[in-house]
């Protein structure tokens, strides 16, 4: 059983309408800035849309399911807690300039767990932007400076962005989503931010989001890279790694004729998202899922290999067994002419 879920879509200042449109959602409310596709965080739990156990919750399918959906690692780990947070981002203006802290620094304040985040552009907008990591480094001093006079902006590096393109953000690294940008975000399971500088904005009360300088401070990575963005080359029919961390693992599939993909070495879940075009999943108990643009689905554990048909692009992320890399799954890919 392959699973999918109802989208939780959340309005923000900041939100705009293309994820009403991508998921074909007629009676999604305005001003969508987030649809979190697959949730485990408490308050906001992704529920089951389709099939014989569509309404259950993520964490009672876990609760029944066990390592059987996550794996036997990853269910000794996390419980019945899911350990990654999927979102699809739209901002129709800038998000605000911020920072997300690591485990430890997190755990130090009360919380579970830090965020370590990736993204991966859909469609955007021409001028679409993005503010990842540091021009130059920067000391506590001196970051606490350009907060303070609201140039925080300047110290950061600007990308002009477009469909495919992708950064990895570690826990640490400074960031904001530029107006026009539409991405998916993979990350852990957190909602722990702390938020540097929001572009004066207010809400219909007049008031302003609050800030969380000294808490940014104490997690920010003050060294600066020379770049900052995930350079690959797709290949027809294949896999090609874009992320390997700790955290999650993530590649693209580009599919042009058909991918047969090998899960059964692979002690893990595995999360599909699809960025581009349409086609057919088909699972090795024989089932047949459509796949399109915008749809997220939840393959077990259990799930030994699928089949890939159409004309399209996939995400696949997983969280790895941290077995020698020859534990990963393998690809085996056969070709058919259209």
């Amino acid at each position: 059983m392959i699973y999918q879920f109802q989208p939780i879509l959340k309005q923000t200042l900041w939100g705009g309408d293309k994820i009403a449109a991508l998921k074909h959602l007629s009676d999604a409310p305005t001003h969508v800035g987030e649809s979190w596709e697959l949730s485990g965080v408490e308050g906001h739990v992704s529920v089951v849309a389709h099939g014989p156990e569509a309404g259950l919750t993520l964490p009672q399918l876990i609760a029944k399911h066990g390592a059987y959906l996550l794996g036997r690692r990853n269910f000794e780990r996390f419980g019945t807690e899911f350990p990654l947070l999927i979102k699809i981002i739209d901002a129709r203006q800038d998000l605000s300039v911020q920072v997300h802290p690591n485990d430890e620094i997190a755990r130090r304040h009360g919380h579970p767990r830090g965020k370590t985040e990736m993204w991966y552009l859909l469609p955007s907008d021409p001028d679409a932007s993005l503010l990842v990591g540091l021009r130059h480094d920067l000391s506590p001093e001196q970051f606490a400076a350009m907060v303070a006079d609201s140039t925080i902006c300047d110290a950061l590096t600007h990308y002009r962005v477009s469909a495919g393109d992708c950064f990895f953000l570690p826990a640490g690294r400074i960031h904001s989503i530029g107006a026009g940008s539409m991405l998916v975000e993979i990350q852990q399971t957190s909602d722990v931010t702390y938020r540097i500088y929001d572009f004066d904005r207010t809400d219909h009360h007049g008031n302003r989001r609050p800030l969380h300088t000294a808490l940014a401070a104490e997690a920010i990575d003050f060294h600066a890279h020379s770049d900052y963005q995930t350079h690959y080359t797709p290949t027809d029919d294949d896999r090609t790694l874009l992320v390997d961390c700790p955290h999650f693992t993530t590649s693209l599939w580009t599919v042009r004729h058909q991918c047969l993909v090998d899960y059964s070495p692979l002690d893990s879940f595995v999360v599909l998202i699809c960025t581009a075009g349409h086609g057919t999943l088909i699972d090795n108990l024989h089932d047949e899922y459509p796949l399109s643009m915008g749809d997220t689905l939840l393959l077990p554990a259990t799930t030994t290999q699928i089949e890939l048909r159409g004309q399209l692009q996939v995400i696949e992320t997983y969280v790895r067994d941290d077995q020698p890399s020859g534990s990963e799954a393998t690809a085996k890919i056969t070709h058919e002419n259209n």
